[in-house]
């Protein structure tokens, strides 16, 4: 199928990396659904893209009912589904572990992790009936993925814990041609990677500012992973900016 007839849902659609995402996505000829707790972000995001190449369902990724009515509408309107983003996610403040409130890391297992399950579920029913079949799914993990910051167990744990759901998921595609794929993103400049140029905490305990990346380069990197035919998969890519510290000793 040809990139112009392709249909992709981006959630977390109205900044940063999501926004990078779908702008990347329509620019190469998707449509794209664009999904997100704020009406005027995405409205922002669609008026942008222009033309009729972007779908508004403002959706809450915590209800069940909500992320249902998203992939509801997809359907209807478009009859198919080909790539699913699942790019929504919070962080927490950053706490001690023994002080972080149970609400808190209940707030964050939802978002990052239940609601990538629930829609990973509703992609997986679209996918497997739909003509011709199949279709991919890209997790967006993190450098947390792989190494923790101090007083963050909560993001870290989810963090971790998609890299799990991918890994099943990949597995679990594989009878209906559905590919599953990971993107481990560090120190995009966006509304919660970019204060890390004002300064972030060290294992060592020190404060200090580190390196930020254009998340365009992210969106790029999405539509790269996407546009790849069924029978080959990014299974974890990792794009970070150059200087942040994460390989080696910082």
């Amino acid at each position: 199928m040809s990139e112009a007839g392709r249909i992709a849902i981006v959630t977390g659609a109205g900044t940063g990396v999501g926004k990078a995402a779908a702008l990347a996505l329509a620019g190469a000829g998707w449509r794209v659904v664009l999904s997100g707790r704020r009406p005027a972000p995405l409205d922002e995001t669609a008026a942008q893209i222009g033309g009729d190449r972007a779908l508004v369902v403002p959706t809450d990724v915590t209800d069940p009912d909500s992320i249902a009515n998203l992939f509801a509408r997809t359907r209807a309107e478009y009859g198919r589904l080909d790539l699913l983003f699942n790019n929504a996610g919070i962080g927490a403040p950053p706490v001690p572990l023994e002080d972080l409130p149970l609400e808190t890391w209940r707030q964050v297992v939802d978002t990052n992790l239940t609601a990538l399950f629930l829609c990973t579920q509703h992609a997986f029913r679209i996918m497997r009936d739909q003509d011709p079949r199949g279709g991919r799914i890209i997790n967006n993990g993190s450098i947390s993925a792989h190494a923790p910051r101090p007083n963050s167990i909560a993001y870290t744990a989810t963090k971790h814990a998609v890299t799990g759901l991918t890994k099943a998921t990949s597995l679990d595609g594989r009878a209906y041609d559905i590919a599953c794929g990971q993107i481990d993103i560090g120190n995009a400049d966006t509304p919660m990677g970019g204060k890390m140029k004002a300064g972030v905490r060290q294992a060592d305990g020190s404060l200090r500012p580190e390196a930020v990346m254009d998340p365009d380069h992210v969106g790029q990197a999405v539509l790269t992973m996407a546009s790849l035919p069924l029978e080959t998969n990014v299974q974890f890519m990792t794009i970070m900016a150059t200087k942040m510290p994460f390989v080696g000793r910082g």
